[in-house]
């Protein structure tokens, strides 16, 4: 390592205290045997120490356990070996206050000689602020995903409304039936009559609390929680809410699922948002068609993920937006929010995959993402 030959003058010694003055990121410099031999004002402020106070001293009483005990070792291992951990490469570790409080921190190590003597200085980044903003930001998020699902169901509100009728309307008349049955006195073949009428009752009952419970279920805002599901679970419970009306409007229905690409290691509900957004915009998509086509299909890809592919028989993307589809508030419906692919991409990044579309097979759009397998978390 090549060494300069001059000593440092008063003049070096006065730049670099004015460059510890006002430089925004903390600055530590210690020598080979890591004692502070100076501390700018930026490290003063982050950890509450005078200049004063901490020069001589070992830097390791700015670091918390196991860094403080190791700190030597590390020094030590460099000074001999002259392998790297820290020097010119930085990573992110924790500061100790002088209040015994920790904080996160971004850390890059510099060398140099100052003629004859090695000195080493840190260059600290306070990172506190930045993870309470991505904290912050993952809120925002989720509560942009449950915006999102209440979009979603004021658009779903008069199919589920009929939805719910039937089967509250089928009680109705089962009952009457039953009591109009019990009116006279009832022979064997008539309370036969009633208890099927009854059991036929509480059926629908049961049906009627299903689409209650999926829709308390969809309208959830808790936090995410990753477990491994069955894909086709998944699908059958979002297909319940998504394709309310459907059959009115003859829509076809296509299932494909892979049996090797059915356990996904993910958010249930978040997931069926995604399928419930990408079912309703196929349906939408394809009202002015002649041919009525929805096909869902999943297959196993390759690093441990899974397909879902939802193409449609509609109209196509409007070339317009079509880069910018995934982008919040850019939507092709006349009275769409364009949140709902942007909220999408969202939860399918989360998750680690991937979101897309390309032009249908029959000429309509057919969107893919990709979620983890859930194989190796079984």
């Amino acid at each position: 390592m090549d060494q300069p030959s001059s000593e440092q003058g008063p003049e070096a010694e006065a730049h670099l205290r004015s460059i510890l003055a006002t430089v925004p990121d903390a600055m530590v410099v210690i020598d080979e045997h890591g004692s502070i031999l100076s501390f700018s004002a930026a490290a003063e402020k982050m950890f509450d120490y005078r200049e004063d106070e901490v020069v001589g001293r070992n830097v390791k009483m700015l670091m918390p356990s196991p860094d403080r005990e190791r700190h030597d070792q590390y020094l030590t291992n460099y000074l001999t070996t002259g392998k790297r951990k820290i020097i010119g490469i930085g990573r992110v570790t924790t500061g100790l206050h002088r209040d015994g409080s920790t904080f996160p921190m971004e850390l890059s190590v510099g060398e140099a000689w100052l003629g004859k003597r090695r000195i080493f200085t840190g260059f600290i980044r306070d990172l506190t602020e930045r993870q309470q903003t991505l904290l912050r930001l993952q809120d925002l998020q989720s509560e942009l995903a449950h915006v999102g699902r209440v979009s979603e169901m004021g658009t779903l509100a008069s199919s589920l409304a009929h939805e719910l009728n039937q089967p509250l309307t089928a009680v109705a008349t089962y009952c009457e039936s039953a009591r109009d049955l019990l009116e006279n006195d009832p022979d064997a073949e008539t309370l036969t009559m009633v208890r099927e009428a009854l059991d036929e009752a509480a059926e629908q009952a049961v049906r009627a609390g299903q689409i209650v419970r999926r829709l308390r279920d969809f309208m959830s805002n808790g936090e995410m929680e990753r477990r491994v599901e069955s894909l086709q679970r998944l699908m059958n419970e979002a297909n319940a809410l998504a394709l309310v009306g459907s059959r009115e409007h003859g829509i076809d229905v296509q299932l494909s699922l892979d049996p090797r690409a059915d356990l996904v290691f993910v958010d249930r509900i978040q997931v069926q948002q995604v399928l419930v957004n990408l079912i309703r915009n196929a349906i939408d998509a394809m009202m002015d068609s002649r041919v009525r086509s929805l096909a869902i299909r999943t297959s196993r890809e390759a690093d441990d993920l899974v397909r879902v592919t939802i193409e449609d028989t509609g109209s196509g993307i409007n070339e317009a937006v079509a880069p910018q589809l995934f982008q919040p508030f850019v939507t092709s419906k006349q009275n769409g929010m364009g949140i709902g692919l942007s909220i999408c991409r969202t939860i399918v990044e989360a998750h680690g995959g991937r979101i897309w579309f390309e032009q249908g097979s029959n000429g309509g759009t057919a969107f893919h993402f990709t979620l983890p397998s859930g194989d190796t978390k079984a």
